[in-house]
């Protein structure tokens, strides 16, 4: 497991054999990836830390959020850029992985509102549609949760266990049929993670941050996202975007969102056991309503 002081001195080195001097490396979030600014330089590094323990070449996942979100800077869109002070990445250092980005001001404090989420999702769905060649369909739902039941073995009980197992096993046939109603919005490029906390608030207006989890999918995973969202009304940023919140086709995607949510809240407890008691709160919910339709 990849610790914060080692995420620091690697990336610290990256960017000192690139030419940019590090004197003060400040931690500004530490949850599912580690993000640090690299002061004095406007420029934030991005390490994958539990999400590394669900993906065996987090490189990958790197090199195809940098490609994406290169390619929507190229076309206008709003999204924080990678740095153009060293090389972006993916970089590579004593076993972990990275990447760079501008570091941008904004007001965490911000409140986004339903209609400015959907309207913005509605935007970049938008954008995305010309992106250039094939994206992995649904892989962050589809690939990923029976490495994270390996992870949680002998962390959860026994029978709670079996009952994500079996789950999991049934994700496949449950967007795949949900996919296949989908026949007027085929899939297509989508965020992967689009809730509004991914949305922040600067002087040049919202940017969309956070694509390491885009994907090919129907435009209903991301919908799904915001309907499941705890930060604004879903349903309302929903209706923003042009859809219906009360669609069946989004109850898969819906079901496979609270799954992926309730699994990875698993595994980083593994890293900060204090997040233990949120991570149990997830579960106990899931097991409630395993559909999804409540948050």
């Amino acid at each position: 497991m990849i610790s914060r002081s080692s995420a620091v001195a690697a990336a610290v080195a990256v960017a000192a054999g690139h030419g940019v001097r590090v004197r003060e490396p400040v931690v500004l979030t530490d949850s599912f990836n580690l993000r640090i600014h690299m002061r004095p330089a406007p420029i934030v590094a991005r390490v994958p830390t539990v999400t590394a323990l669900g993906r065996p070449r987090p490189a990958d996942v790197l090199r195809r959020e940098l490609e994406v979100v290169s390619y929507l800077c190229g076309v206008g869109a709003p999204v924080v850029p990678p740095t153009d002070l060293l090389p972006a990445g993916p970089h590579v250092r004593d076993g972990v992985a990275m990447s760079f980005w501008t570091h941008v001001e904004h007001d965490p404090g911000y409140t986004v509102t339903p209609e400015q989420a959907g309207r913005g999702l509605a935007e970049l769905h938008q954008a995305l549609r010309g992106l250039p060649g094939r994206l992995p369909y649904l892989w962050p739902v589809l690939d990923e949760p029976g490495r994270l039941l390996r992870l949680l073995d002998g962390q959860v009980e026994a029978g709670v266990l079996e009952l994500l197992r079996d789950a999991c096993a049934g994700l496949a046939g449950l967007v795949e049929g949900a996919a296949a109603q989908a026949v007027e919005a085929p899939a297509q490029v989508v965020h992967g993670d689009a809730h509004p906390g991914n949305l922040l608030a600067t002087s040049s207006g919202l940017l969309w941050n956070d694509f390491e989890e885009t994907m090919a999918a129907p435009v209903g995973w991301d919908l799904a996202c915001l309907l499941r969202t705890t930060r604004l009304d879903g349903r309302a940023a929903v209706r923003a975007y042009g859809a219906d919140p009360d669609d069946p086709g989004l109850r898969a995607f819906l079901a496979a969102r609270g799954l992926q949510g309730t699994l990875w809240m698993l595994v980083r407890a593994l890293r900060f056991p204090s997040e233990a008691g949120s991570a149990r709160a997830a579960l106990e919910a899931w097991l409630r309503d395993p559909s999804g339709a409540t948050r």
